[in-house]
């Protein structure tokens, strides 16, 4: 076993540290309004299906979910100081590139425990609409038997801020929408690759209208 495959399992306590940053940060520099938090549900295993758009979207689901998130990050952001703040405050390493067994590994305890796992399914920042699913979203929820809670950031790309052009001006709304759970498996609980491809197209379902639905809500 290599040392990145035997990496600890990450912080919940961390976790929450995390979350009351984000909190002081989120609603200090901007004026995050919460819909559909609620929903999210109390306990139990739980992952975040984030549209991403914009760089603080992460940060700002931590901010404002109920619950510490731990999110699957590509590992180009876990450099120097940085990327000893993102392992202190639970949130985990992952190479886009290949099949991680470490993140997977990490990610599915997560979810062994009942926590709260964050994906951006569509793996890298884009138009955040949730055209282009990869697979690990459908993996994790299968196999970790987890519910999937769609999210929903709007207003993040909207317009640059006028101190620092790569975020959104200060003060100024985001709106981040929960979303109703729902099972990504048949029921069956096969992991055939014919299943997962069939799980990804309900979840792309499920999130292209949750992101529609979120549009309708807040006017964005």
């Amino acid at each position: 076993m290599t040392a990145s495959s035997a990496a600890p399992a990450p912080s919940e306590k961390g976790a929450e540290v995390g979350r009351r940053i984000g909190v002081g940060l989120m609603y200090g520099l901007w004026k995050p309004r919460v819909l559909g938090a609620w929903r999210v549900p109390a306990t139990g295993p739980v992952i975040y299906a984030v549209n991403h758009s914009h760089n603080i979207d992460g940060p700002m689901v931590m901010g404002v979910a109920p619950r510490p998130t731990h999110f699957l990050i590509k590992k180009e952001a876990f450099v120097g100081p940085l990327g000893r703040f993102l392992t202190g405050i639970g949130q985990l390493k992952v190479d886009r590139h290949s099949a991680d067994r470490a993140a997977i590994g990490q990610a599915l305890g997560v979810l062994a425990d009942g926590g709260v796992l964050g994906i951006f399914p569509e793996g890298t920042r884009g138009e955040g609409d949730f055209a282009s699913l990869r697979a690990g979203l459908a993996y994790f929820a299968v196999r970790g038997g987890a519910p999937i809670v769609p999210v929903a950031v709007l207003g993040s790309t909207d317009r640059p801020g006028r101190l620092i052009k790569a975020l959104p001006p200060l003060r100024s709304r985001v709106d981040v929408v929960f979303g109703d759970p729902f099972d990504a498996g048949d029921g069956s609980g096969r992991r055939t690759r014919k299943a997962l491809d069939e799980a990804t197209e309900r979840i792309q379902k499920q999130l292209t209208a949750h992101l529609e639905n979120a549009r309708r809500l807040t006017g964005r």
